[in-house]
């Protein structure tokens, strides 16, 4: 089939499908670490230069994973993927296989942690020069790249606090001076996915949000041009161990089978809340980029056509009113992943964020009162309800 001419759900099930000799219907999962070579002189050819449907070692390459990297590929709109064990290995991956001593990186200041620490105690270490931005700010990129910046790194969709940048300014500004632009799609997820759209050179995905969407696998991706990924992407990631394993990968390509189905009902589920809560006298405050009170709506509705599935709302009366209202829920589970089937509450101060210095989280909006909230596939009903009733104990 020609996936470019098919739909995204059609894709999700079949694209990128490798059929053994026995026809299986389900995709089969090749646990094996190495391969057999009919001869000597066929080993030696194939280290040479491998087929497209050749294999050496699993940390190379694996039938299995080759088919999720084909179908990660092919439903975000890029050319070639290389999936990875986990989304912070996709993260390191891609910046330190295009990156070198001397560069020249500049970032959103709003990142996950341990984005954070891969550019500023990483890449730093290792000589290259980190630039940080109000993301949403684009003269702020605008004075931030230079001639000789090599990269630009973001989150499409800021985790915790939403907030959602210009990608098409940003790409423009990256492109004059030559700079690849990366995008971490963790929490605009692979169907609202518009970094291919934009423009993004390569775009990262933690396939353990979203892609499993069942708390199961780690995993992670990184998508872009074939040069670039079976080139210096695909060189640094095999010699340096980042690469999913078989099962895993089977576990994903199962479960691309409904991501598209998931991915709806839980957007549709966090829109709806996000009007609920709104204005709730409890709240001070509610982020989601599909409301019009987000101050980047405008921007995020000419990028997607969803907010995505996850939500954020600042608590009045700071921690010990924030920890009153998660303790008294009983559908939400209190963890620290996001876009599972089931819905999560999160307190990113003292969790995911909390080593973040205060000055930093200021700057963020991390406050005491903010909750992180990931819609699941539970009845909206039932979540309303059982928000409201912690919020009266607020």
């Amino acid at each position: 089939m020609t996936e470019k001419k098919l739909g995204k759900r059609t894709t999700l099930v079949h694209g990128g499908t490798r059929r053994s000799q026995y026809g299986e219907v389900s995709e089969a999962v090749f646990l094996t670490q190495g391969f057999v070579y009919d001869s000597a002189e066929a080993a030696e050819q194939r280290f040479i230069k491998a087929g497209d449907d050749e294999f050496i070692y699993a940390r190379y390459g694996n039938p299995t994973v080759r088919m999720f990297e084909d179908r990660m590929a092919a439903i975000t709109g890029y050319e070639d993927a290389f999936a990875c064990a986990s989304g912070m290995a996709a993260v390191n991956g891609a910046l330190m296989a295009l990156s070198k001593a001397g560069d020249h990186v500049v970032a959103s200041r709003a990142l996950f942690g341990s984005c954070l620490f891969v550019l500023e105690s990483v890449l730093a270490r290792f000589g290259v020069e980190i630039t940080l931005v109000d993301g949403t700010d684009n003269a702020a990129w605008e004075t931030a790249i230079r001639p000789d910046t090599a990269l630009v790194f973001l989150e499409a969709i800021s985790n915790p606090t939403l907030e959602v940048i210009d990608l098409r300014h940003v790409v423009e500004v990256a492109h004059r001076v030559g700079a690849k632009v990366i995008v971490d799609d963790a929490m605009a997820t692979p169907i609202y996915s518009y970094a291919a759209g934009c423009g993004a050179d390569l775009c990262v995905i933690s396939t353990t949000k979203h892609v499993d969407g069942q708390g199961r696998m780690l995993g992670g991706v990184v998508c872009g041009d074939r040069e670039t990924i079976r080139g210096p992407v695909e060189t640094y990631l095999k010699h340096t161990g980042a690469a999913l394993n078989p099962f895993s990968a089977w576990v994903h390509l199962k479960s691309l089978d409904t991501l598209d189905l998931r991915v709806r009902a839980q957007a549709a589920g966090a829109l709806k809340i996000a009007e609920t809560l709104e204005g709730h006298p409890k709240l001070t405050g509610v982020r989601y980029p599909g409301l019009a009170s987000h101050r980047q709506h405008a921007i995020a509705m000419r990028q997607a056509e969803s907010g995505g599935t996850v939500l954020a709302f600042e608590v009045a009366g700071g921690r010990d009113a924030c920890f009153r209202v998660l303790n008294a829920l009983e559908i939400f589970t209190i963890s620290n992943n996001f876009a599972d089937s089931k819905s999560i509450v999160t307190h990113p101060a003292t969790t995911t964020h909390q080593r973040l210095p205060q000055e930093q989280k200021e700057i963020l909006g991390i406050t005491p009162g903010l909750v992180r909230l990931s819609v699941g596939l539970e009845d909206t009903d039932d979540l309303l309800a059982d928000l409201m009733s912690a919020l009266e104990k607020a």
